[in-house]
């Protein structure tokens, strides 16, 4: 049996190696994906621009709008001389904030009077976008008064807040985003490479063939799942090892937990590709059918958006959906070094959809074999 499995292994092998729509798919999008979404997919935002209308002449505008300009956060690119330029800046995305400061903002801050009038307009047609630079100007103004107050000897507030940020210190989205495309980049090559393996023996007339081999059905399914596997941890580690050397991310927990839910992640993504691939007569529907199940599965995975802000029946169509936990096992054993039984609970849904969906394709297999 295993002499006959080999055969067709090398067999697999040989088709990918030789056709050339195989091997783009191989090797340009997870290039492609790695170096965009790594550097273009970010939560920061780096320099902003920024419109500031200052209405006073004083010292205390002056060292304010110096804190922003000197803020790596901000570029100003616009400065305002009346009101009515504020919209017209807004409304054309020419910038993302207005700094309105008050004609008696340095006045009332050296007569000791509350409150020192400075107003933030915010472009809320991104409110992601939005939340995150008034975060920076927050920042930026809460060093302004803790500054101001200190030289002036004036009583700070009786309590401070001091944060820290666990897992991810500097607050790095890169840390965040690159494993996910680890994941991202193995499900889209997994997925497509084992939804035509069937569809291409059908198209290129070679599964007659196989009818007349002594291969049977449970043979063939275990000859086109292995290159699918083999494949997807190659992938996987590829993106491992850019995530460690070239993205610079921290790898805290253990390869073993790592590699464990790598396996099982594959697994459950080639059972559902073969489900694909035995029900398409032609490659071009096995690479439909592999991106109406990609897209889907990245949106409802958490990879950008968190599954707990999702409807509750939307939480529960995520639970079929291997990329959801390859997610948590990645991201934990990066940033937070957990090791196998601490993802345990991770681990047995994805083992699950494995046997359950590579079942189903089994029998589709043998259903549309005879």
């Amino acid at each position: 049996m295993w002499l006959r499995i080999h055969a067709l292994l090398i067999k697999e092998f040989l088709n990918l190696v030789k056709d050339k729509k195989s091997r783009f798919v191989l090797i340009v999008p997870p290039m492609v994906q790695l170096f965009v979404f790594g550097y273009a997919a970010t939560f920061d935002l780096n320099q902003v621009p920024i419109a500031i209308y200052n209405q006073d002449a004083g010292i205390a505008s002056r060292d304010l709008i110096a804190r922003f300009n000197g803020a790596p956060a901000f570029r100003e690119v616009l400065r305002i001389g009346h009101q009515a330029q504020i919209a017209e800046a807004l409304d054309s995305k020419q910038v993302l904030l207005v700094l309105h400061i008050d004609r008696h903002f340095s006045r009332d801050l050296l007569s000791g009077r509350q409150p020192a009038m400075v107003q933030i307009l915010l472009d809320g047609r991104d409110s992601n976008t939005a939340q995150i630079a008034l975060g920076y100007a927050q920042s930026v103004l809460s060093d302004f008064n803790m500054n101001w107050a200190r030289e002036r000897h004036i009583p700070l507030a009786p309590a401070t807040l001091q944060t820290r940020a666990w897992f991810n210190p500097n607050l790095e989205s890169r840390w965040f985003i690159v494993p996910g495309i680890v994941g991202l980049m193995t499900l889209v090559v997994t997925m497509i490479v084992t939804a035509l393996s069937v569809a291409r023996e059908r198209e290129q007339g070679t599964f007659d063939q196989l009818l007349v081999t002594p291969f049977t059905p449970t043979e063939i399914l275990i000859g086109k799942a292995i290159p699918g596997l083999i494949i997807g941890v190659l992938e996987a580690t590829f993106g491992i090892v850019m995530a460690l050397f070239w993205f610079q991310v921290p790898l805290l927990g253990s390869l073993a937990a790592l590699y464990l839910g790598i396996v099982l992640y594959v697994f459950s993504v080639i059972g559902v590709g073969l489900m694909i691939s035995s029900m398409s007569v032609t490659q071009q529907q096995g690479l439909l059918g592999g991106f109406l199940v990609i897209v889907p599965a990245v949106i409802l995975s958490g990879y950008a958006t968190p599954i707990a802000n999702m409807p509750e029946f939307v939480q529960t169509l995520t639970l079929i959906n291997p990329l959801r936990y390859f997610l948590v096992i990645i991201r934990g054993v990066f940033l937070q070094g957990l090791d196998s039984a601490a993802l345990f609970d991770q681990y047995w849904p994805l083992l699950i959809i494995g046997v359950l969906s590579l079942g189903c394709a089994g029998w589709l297999f043998r259903r549309r074999l005879y």
